[in-house]
């Protein structure tokens, strides 16, 4: 499948601030992303504020989630390109409709509220507020931390290692998902 969409070289909500380019941008769906990517107390929220980029729309949950199946599942897909081009608020969101459908408590439930809570962590990280950021990236990572293998797509613990690099410093540009075993658009 050919998608065209304009491919941003900065996260959307970096451009003013001489942020770091990506090293490798991933995209797994043709869904366009908001005009924005919403920040707390710098964009009009997405959802609720007229003026939102969503305004008075949210993310329908998927009928069904079956983890043989995670290529099939939009939201899910949209969740990872949302992540990885900074959209994390949005991200969140989208992950969320996946995670209800998953189940809450269940072991894909669990990690994808793992991944939901990482997403926030970015977003926190972003804003400055470094303790929080910390503590959301340390709860995801407490979510996903028995898997030692590729699930859902992401090499866990390569993941694992990033998001624990990035929030102690050790790298400067936000983590990315490469999907294993489904080719980025």
């Amino acid at each position: 499948m050919i998608c065209e969409y304009p491919q941003a070289e900065l996260y959307p909500h970096q451009k003013q601030m001489n942020s770091p380019i990506r090293p490798t941008i991933y995209r797994y769906t043709c869904k366009a992303f908001p005009e924005y990517a919403y920040v707390p107390g710098q964009t009009p929220h997405p959802t609720r504020d007229p003026q939102g980029h969503s305004y008075n729309l949210h993310p329908e949950d998927p009928e069904s989630f079956d983890i043989s199946d995670w290529q099939s599942c939009e939201e899910y897909l949209f969740g990872i390109d949302l992540f990885n081009h900074g959209y994390w608020w949005e991200a969140h969101e989208s992950l969320e409709a996946v995670w209800h459908t998953a189940g809450k408590t269940t072991e894909t439930g669990l990690f994808i509220q793992g991944l939901i809570q990482v997403a926030v962590a970015h977003l926190k990280r972003f804003q400055g507020f470094d303790e929080v950021s910390q503590r959301m990236a340390d709860n995801g990572l407490e979510k996903m931390k028995h898997i030692n293998n590729v699930y859902l797509g992401i090499d866990v613990p390569g993941f694992r290692k990033r998001v624990t690099n990035y929030f102690m410093g050790k790298s400067t540009t936000p983590v990315t998902i490469k999907l294993n075993n489904l080719e980025p658009l």
